[in-house]
Order: C-alpha cells, then sequence, then structure tokens
C-alpha cells in the first residue's frame, strides 16, 4: 500500500481508472522450455536455410519480421495511449532494408529520413481532434530508429562479401545474443542471488549476466578463430555483445514495465512476440557491424 503510484504512459494517458494497467506486470516464473525450445529450433533452421545460399531469401525474413515487429510495436504502444501508425512504419522500413541492400549506407540514411517523413505526414493527418500529436510524433520517431534503423545493419551485414564472409558474419551475430540469452538463463537459474536491475527486470541477476558474458566470449572466440580472426577480437566481441544483448533486453522489459504489458506479442510460443525475440539482437547489430566490418576490412 505504500508503494509510489505508476507515473508511465498509461497512468498519464487513461487516469486514474486505468492505473493499474501501468503497474509493473507480473514476471513469469520461468520459460516453458517444452514449448520455447522446439520454435528457437525452428527459428534457426529458417535462418540456416535462407542465409546460407544466398543473401535475398534473409532479407525478405528481416523485412516479414520488422512487419511483425512494426505491428507488436505500434500495438502495444496503443495500449499505452500512444499512438504511432503502422502502415508507414512497415511500409518505410522494409523499403529501409531494401535500400540497404541495393545502395548500402547511402540507401539506409536515405529511406530512414524518407521514413520519418511519411510517419510524420501520416500522423499530422490522422490527427485525432483536440489530442496534440506531438508526443506521437516523438514516438514515432523513436520507433523508426529502433526497428528500421537497427535491422538495417543486419542486412548491411549480410552483404559484406556474403560467399566468404557476409553469411558467416551474419551467424556469428545472431550468436551473440543467443549465446548471451543461454548462459544468463542457466546461470541466473541455478546461480542467481544478486538482483541486476530489480526495478526493470526482477529476474535478471549478476550472476546470470557473468554466464552470459562468459558463453558470449567462449561462443565469440570460437567463431572468430573459424574464420580466421583473432581469438582476442572474439573474446572482445563477446563481452561487448553480452553487454548489448543484456541492454537490449532490459531496455525492452522497461518499455513493457512503462506499457504495462507483459509480452510484446504471442506470435512465437514460449517466446512472446517477435520483437521479445529479436530486442537483443537489434542492440547487438550496430556493434557486431562496426567491429566485424573492421576487421573484414583491414583490422587485426
Amino acid at each position: 500500500m505504500n508503494d509510489p503510484q505508476p507515473v508511465g504512459i498509461a497512468h498519464r494517458r487513461l487516469g486514474s481508472a486505468g492505473s493499474h494497467v501501468a503497474a509493473a506486470p507480473a514476471e513469469p516464473r520461468g520459460r516453458n522450455l517444452a514449448v520455447a525450445v522446439p520454435v528457437a529450433l525452428g527459428l534457426i533452421g529458417l535462418l540456416l536455410a535462407t542465409v546460407l545460399f544466398n543473401p535475398w531469401p534473409f532479407v525478405v525474413l528481416v523485412c516479414l519480421a520488422l512487419v511483425l515487429g512494426s505491428w507488436e510495436l505500434c500495438r502495444a504502444l496503443a495500449a499505452g495511449g500512444v499512438e504511432v501508425p503502422t502502415q508507414p512504419l512497415a511500409l518505410g522500413g522494409v523499403g529501409t532494408q531494401v535500400a540497404a541492400a541495393t545502395s548500402g549506407v547511402p540507401g539506409v540514411v536515405l529511406g530512414l529520413g524518407l521514413t520519418v517523413a511519411l510517419m510524420v505526414a501520416w500522423r499530422l493527418v490522422d490527427a485525432v481532434p483536440n489530442l496534440p500529436p506531438a508526443r506521437d510524433l516523438y514516438a514515432a520517431v523513436f520507433a523508426v530508429l529502433y526497428l528500421p534503423a537497427l535491422a538495417s545493419f543486419v542486412v548491411l551485414l549480410v552483404f559484406q562479401d556474403f560467399w566468404n564472409y557476409g553469411r558467416w558474419l551474419v551467424i556469428v551475430l545472431i550468436a551473440l545474443p543467443v549465446a548471451s540469452d543461454t548462459g544468463g538463463y542457466f546461470a541466473g537459474s541455478y546461480l542467481g542471488r544478486h538482483k541486476l536491475a530489480p526495478q526493470v527486470s526482477p529476474k535478471k541477476t549478476w550472476e546470470g549476466l557473468a554466464g552470459s558474458v562468459l558463453l558470449g566470449m567462449v561462443v565469440a572466440a570460437v567463431a572468430l578463430w573459424l574464420l580466421d580472426g583473432p581469438i582476442w577480437l572474439g573474446i572482445t566481441l563477446g563481452l561487448l555483445g553480452a553487454g548489448t544483448a543484456t541492454l537490449g533486453d532490459l531496455a525492452e522489459s522497461l518499455l513493457k514495465r512503462e506499457l504495462g504489458i507483459k509480452d510484446m506479442g504471442w506470435l512465437l510460443p514460449g517466446h512472446g512476440g517477435v520483437l521479445d525475440r529479436v530486442d537483443s539482437i537489434l542492440l547487438t547489430a550496430p556493434m557486431a557491424y562496426i567491429v566485424l566490418t573492421w576487421w573484414l576490412h583491414g583490422g587485426p
């Protein structure tokens, strides 16, 4: 009874009658591994099937994930009283990924600029009477930076000398948050005692973070060794990847608690929504792109 009242978006927009929506969602007792593991293996198989032989099926997969993620994000924001248009976000996001595949970084810049302009125009035309759209426009810019912008680094990476390196670099990128999540889950489950960020994600522990770092460094070191890269760079990449993956997970947890929801969606049984599965990948993508392309184009 003495806890402070929530001040999140949902509470501000819905008032006292809806304040229960903004309360911190109950954390699940544990992941249903019997469901989550087969789904995860299916996703890994889909990734390998699309990325190993040609980059364009993988671009299609990224675009599909982006469309579904756009729908989930806009739906979640709407639950908190923030209106972000789904159609221009999804359309602009797909266009940005195609531009990244065909024109590289300049295409990404152009695609993101056009997406922001399209979303602003759409929101202003579709403005709700007597409701200032400023906050919705800020949220729209955030959505563009969070989804199309971060996803574009994945597409840029796969086109870095695809046959010799690009396809393997993307697999390394995906492996970093997967290793972080796996190491953190088991270390936290069996050894977790000290909370990492209890106000954001009560289940995360420092012991789980240590497990994320350890397994991430091992996986990245082995991956760079298989690609004839320096092991020390793999260890560094694993350390950074564990950090970005954890930050990505915490950032989405913070957003979900602010909006008063437990999962961003329900499309992936045992995992939640698409965004619940790719949140750590999105934050890891820019770091992995910078480190791996630096190594590929003349680094040690």
